[in-house]
């Protein structure tokens, strides 16, 4: 079976490095600061040959256990009794420090097999500290320098020697069904950290009043009645121009790519203060994206006047995200639980919806009646017409319009066909989009077919 490995260690060790080494790619965020990683970071790995699942975990201190980082050092314990090994890094410039020697004693309570890392060793000599790895008692240590990725044949002859069964294939791992994508985006401090816990039924995130607590895109499984679900927690985005920290800034990168990443994105909004312009943003990035959302009002155990914040906000995001007519709005409340059931049937209504494809003789039938209902406008006294339709795609939902007039069909016919094709279909939550191609006159140009100019194409979202 696939085995875990927990990357565990004091802060700014490079844990980080390590894990995007393993990985073979920027899924944790790596600074010269310690207490970057805050949060557990999962992900497939592989090095020589080897597959595993590693866990990347926040730098374990002693200290302050009440705060922050003492509940950071806990979700690093939570990491390593979950894993079947450990990786554990110390900084071979700076030798063993007292703070290792504690986290070695508490590897020697856990019981698991540990490999014992040595970074930062570059170059042929080793650095002095690398001596002093006998002080820990957890065997020969790894020289390796994850930025430079140096070491790698040591740290696999390590680990098929230390950890039983880690060359063996997981069946399980071949799953029939893949996992839905959904992440987890809005403003800081909306309680997203919180509802993930709560959708796990378990203290998976770190949670807390400060605004910030979250700084990686954290995936975490999911499993439903109705299959697995790849979680991605994401850090708070603010608007921009209030980002001025290079930390904050890749954190907020961080969480878009986690939103490209997607394939549903749950918004979270605070629904205890109005609608924010940052919400609607965030809405409208998704909606470019072209990925499904449903929208979670989170703190509705606060809200006092509950029908009118309702009516409020129903029309608030009608207006602003017409993009998204008829989009789920989740009344919950993360901390309680109240409401959080209703969040995965509209995260599944969408995500049909986004999937949905429409056969073409129904989709004609459908542009049939639409046109009968209201035909489009005319232009320099010229009808407008309309005389096909497909759909090109999905994910979103693509269609392309075969128009005699390109350029002169208004987007306000464009969006009247969205609402109609939205409630003909049940598609709630995608956006969809058109393509509008000049179709041909049969009897003009046939003499001048090599003359004829390129079709024209017309884009609308």
């Amino acid at each position: 079976m696939t085995k875990t490995l927990a990357i565990v260690g004091r802060p700014n060790v490079g844990k980080s490095t390590l894990f995007n080494r393993l990985v073979g790619a920027r899924r944790a965020i790596v600074d010269d600061r310690p207490g970057v990683t805050r949060d557990r970071i999962e992900a497939a790995a592989g090095v020589g040959g080897l597959s595993f699942r590693v866990v990347d975990t926040a730098g374990w201190v002693e200290s302050d256990r009440e705060g922050l980082a003492g509940a950071a050092a806990r979700h690093t314990e939570q990491a390593l009794a979950g894993a079947d090994a450990a990786l554990f890094v110390f900084d071979a410039r700076a030798g063993v420090t007292p703070l290792d020697l504690a986290f070695a004693r508490v590897l020697h309570r856990v019981g698991k097999p540990v490999v014992l890392i040595a970074n930062k060793c570059e170059g042929v000599r080793l650095p002095e500290g690398f001596s002093e790895a006998g002080r820990l008692g957890l065997g020969e240590a790894v020289p390796v320098s994850a930025e430079h990725d140096e070491g790698m044949a040591d740290l696999v002859a390590a680990l098929l020697e230390r950890v039983p069964g880690i060359d063996e294939e997981d069946d399980r791992e071949q799953e029939s069904e893949r996992p839905l994508r959904l992440a987890i985006v809005g403003r800081p401090n909306v309680g997203k950290s919180t509802l993930v816990n709560c959708l796990l039924g378990e203290d998976r995130m770190l949670t807390g009043a400060e605004p910030g607590v979250t700084r990686d895109a954290v995936a975490a499984r999911w499993l439903t009645e109705e299959g697995p679900i790849d979680l991605v927690d994401t850090a708070g985005l603010r608007r921009q121009a209030r980002i001025h920290d290079a930390l904050e800034k890749r954190s907020a990168e961080e969480a878009l790519g986690a939103m490209r990443f997607a394939e549903v994105v749950v918004l979270v909004i605070d629904a205890s203060t109005a609608i924010d312009r940052q919400d609607l943003h965030i809405g409208r990035a998704v909606a470019e994206e072209g990925r499904a959302l449903v929208i979670a009002a989170n703190k509705w155990d606060l809200v006092e006047n509950r029908d009118a914040v309702r009516k409020e906000l129903e029309a608030r995001v009608a207006e602003a995200l017409p993009q998204f007519r008829g989009i789920p709005i989740v009344r919950l409340s993360a901390t309680t639980g109240a409401g959080v059931d209703k969040l995965l049937s509209g995260v599944r209504r969408v995500y049909r919806a986004w999937n949905h494809k429409i056969p073409t003789a129904t989709l004609n039938r459908w542009l049939g009646q639409a046109l009968e209902r209201h035909q489009p406008p005319l232009v320099d006294g010229r009808r407008i017409r309309i005389r096909y339709a497909t759909q090109s795609k999905v994910r979103p939902p693509t269609l392309v319009l075969f128009t005699n007039q390109v350029e002169e069909l208004p987007s306000s016919y464009i969006g009247y066909l969205t609402t109609s094709l939205r409630q003909t279909f049940d598609m709630p939550g995608t956006p969809i989009r058109f393509l509008l191609r000049k179709s041909k006159n049969p009897y003009a140009g046939r003499a001048k077919k090599r003359r004829d100019k390129p079709r024209q194409v017309r884009r609308v979202r």
